[in-house]
């Protein structure tokens, strides 16, 4: 069906992405997921073709674009390539709206022109070791000295944490607060402050390209005025970019179970089983019949809620909704299109198998489907 989302300078952008990701990003994905990491110069690379400073305004650097569209364009190329860039995708659609809303002017005077350069990696450091989708419980503390916090704790699966030059990290600042979402603030740790220090590169099932850390802090001395936004009031920063940073994965998950759709249908135009093409089987169209439908679907849907999103009217609940559908259907649209593939569809060579590996987390972080079931249900008076 016909989508509106876009104008012609969209999708004239959309052709420059495409041919970039063919040509710089493409033909290296092996070597990065071996490796474990984006190389630093692909963030320079992107910016340079105006993907990184979007939204950055011009006075830095950066587009000035308030749209969220352009976003959602390198997203969907970026799945489109059955690609994964995960910190390069936190470090702009996640890390980034954060900067935009809640930075003072000095921290922007300071951070903003690295953001449009490509100079300057940043990451989110939300997750422990013992809390996931529970905010409130975060343990890692702040205490006020003078005119610096003392940051302790420590962090896990933050992406993009091992290259980051940045990382917002969420910290109780406020221990005596009765209200657990009370008292959590921002702080942003810069790369070589003494007492902060990386951990492993996690070793994942998916996005190998990866890098996703395990970080620590021992009497980390982070200056005040790195505190971003309003003291104590991380909790509700967090949760004014949820519908953004669920969107983002929703768009993820849509773009590549399309990869995974068209990847099928020349597989089994190709694919000769009992002398004739595997196509020719009732049963192959009847699937991927099924995965066309379902994909139109999530597409209609994910439409509506990124006009919403732009619009500055898309809710937590609805945002969830998108979450929940897209993910969900992500994982029944890939694995019906490598049960396709056969034998073939379990080798690292086809890239249905890296698909199939990036998806399963889909519905994991970001707040798991379980979460997004909760948020709806709420919604709805239950």
């Amino acid at each position: 069906m016909q989508r509106d989302l876009f104008t012609e300078d969209h999708e004239a952008f959309r052709q420059t992405v495409r041919q970039f990701i063919a040509k710089e990003i493409t033909p290296h994905l092996q070597g990065w997921e071996d490796e474990g990491s984006l190389p630093r110069e692909l963030y320079r690379q992107t910016a340079e073709i105006g993907i990184n400073g979007l939204q950055v305004p011009e006075e830095y650097g950066g587009g000035g674009i308030d749209s969220f569209l352009f976003n959602v364009v390198v997203y969907e190329e970026v799945g489109y390539a059955a690609a994964s860039l995960g910190g390069l995708q936190v470090h702009l659609n996640t890390v980034l709206p954060y900067f935009l809303h809640y930075a003072s002017d000095e921290q922007k005077d300071r951070w903003f022109p690295d953001f449009a350069s490509g100079d300057l990696v940043a990451s989110i450091a939300m997750t422990e070791p013992g809390i996931g989708s529970d905010l409130a419980g975060v343990q890692t503390t702040a205490v006020r000295d003078g005119d610096d916090f003392i940051l302790n704790g420590a962090k896990t699966f933050i992406t993009g944490g091992i290259l980051a030059d940045l990382v917002i990290v969420v910290a109780r600042t406020d221990t005596a607060a009765e209200n657990r979402r009370s008292g959590l603030s921002l702080l942003v740790v810069e790369s070589g402050m003494p007492g902060f220090v990386r951990g492993r590169n996690l070793d994942k099932l998916g996005l190998k390209s990866s890098d996703t850390a395990e970080l620590s802090f021992t009497d980390v001395r982070v200056p005040a005025r790195n505190v971003l936004g309003v003291e104590g009031d991380a909790f509700s920063m967090l949760t004014s970019n949820l519908p953004q940073e669920r969107l983002s994965i929703a768009i993820t998950a849509q773009a590549t179970a399309t990869a995974a759709l068209n990847f099928a249908i020349d597989y089994v135009k190709e694919r000769k089983v009992f002398g004739k093409p595997l196509s020719g089987f009732q049963n192959t169209k009847f699937v991927l019949a099924e995965c066309a439908t379902e994909l139109e679907a999530g597409q209609a849907l994910l439409d509506r809620a990124t006009a919403e999103l732009d619009a500055g009217t898309l809710t937590v609940a609805d945002a969830a909704k998108v979450k929940l559908f897209a993910t969900e259907m992500q994982a029944r649209v890939i694995d019906k299109c490598l049960q396709l593939h056969g034998g073939y569809g379990y080798m690292r060579e086809y890239p249905i198998a890296r698909l199939y590996a990036d998806a399963r987390v889909t519905r994991i972080y970001g707040g798991t489907s379980e979460v997004m079931k909760s948020v709806i249900s709420k919604s709805i008076g239950l």
